[in-house]
């Protein structure tokens, strides 16, 4: 029996005892407790047609069908993934102004679909990295006279770089880099008049900060093979320097010996001539 078979064709004992067969080895391993293939097999047995078999195993693998593997290992979810970020909403900040002066936007915050900045003989800054979006595709309007913006983008997010500039200009040393899937895109459009919209790709402060540990920890580890190394040579030339020094202790300990030797034997010499100067003063007397 198969599924395109016609539903309205009347099935036969043959084709009931498959089904039922399919039915066993499902409760074998376990797809099926006994309640369910209780009712299944009497549903079998009941079956007049096709139609009416077909519903009975649609859940259940072929004979001889390999089933898809299962994935035994629990994966963390990943709860900085760009659809987490993209949360709707209206922002929360829709614009900023520098006038002789200053503004940031850094941190966990949501950028609207539409953030207008000016920056009047002043500066700002709008750092992406951290933050959350209220649409797939949101639109930074920058207006910088005599004054400038720098945009901070993470990777993986598209850049689409709109602005003019008159003795002034927009960078656009980001585009054409391709966005990740499900990442937002970035459009930067304005007017730059004596001054400048900057825009750099940075990685986040805790992922770069998760590679620098991960440097460090790789040359902890590939420093201790050459500690080690280290370690014996300066052992060895510990060793050599004690055995220097024994050999050195040996040598003055024999130059004292025979140093010794011979101010007994020029004693002994002086007394043997004493004693024949004796006898012969003995003998003239």
């Amino acid at each position: 029996m198969t599924d395109d078979a016609v539903p309205e064709l009347r099935a036969s004992d043959a084709d009931r005892e498959r089904v039922a067969e399919v039915l066993r080895d499902a409760v074998a391993e376990g797809r099926l407790d006994m309640e369910e293939f209780e009712e299944r097999l009497e549903a079998t047995y009941k079956a007049r047609t096709y139609g009416e078999l077909t519903p009975i195993t649609r859940d259940l693998p072929a004979a001889g069908a390999t089933p898809p593997p299962v994935n035994m290992v629990k994966e963390a979810v990943d709860s900085g993934s760009w659809a987490g970020r993209i949360v709707g909403g209206v922002g929360s900040s829709t614009a900023a102004v520098a006038i002789m002066s200053g503004f940031q936007r850094k941190g966990r915050w949501t950028v609207p679909k539409r953030f207008t900045c000016v920056a009047f003989w002043g500066g700002g800054e709008i750092d992406l990295r951290e933050a959350d979006f209220a649409d797939r595709e949101v639109e930074i309007n920058c207006v910088a006279i005599m004054g400038g913006a720098q945009i901070i983008v993470p990777p993986g997010v598209e850049v689409v770089v709109r602005g003019i500039g008159i003795m002034g200009g927009f960078d656009h040393s980001q585009e054409g880099v391709p966005g990740d899937p499900g990442a937002p895109r970035v459009i930067i459009t304005g007017f730059a008049f004596w001054g400048g919209v900057g825009v750099e790709r940075k990685l986040p402060r805790a992922e770069r900060q998760r590679l620098k540990e991960e440097r460090r920890r790789q040359k902890l580890d590939h420093s201790s093979p050459a500690k080690e190394l280290y370690g014996s040579h300066r052992d060895a030339l510990s060793g050599l320097h004690d055995a220097h020094r024994e050999a050195m202790d040996e040598h003055r300990e024999a130059m004292r010996r025979r140093h010794e030797e011979r101010r007994e034997r020029h004693e002994e010499r002086r007394e043997r001539q004493r004693e024949r100067r004796d006898r012969r003063h003995r003998d003239w007397d």
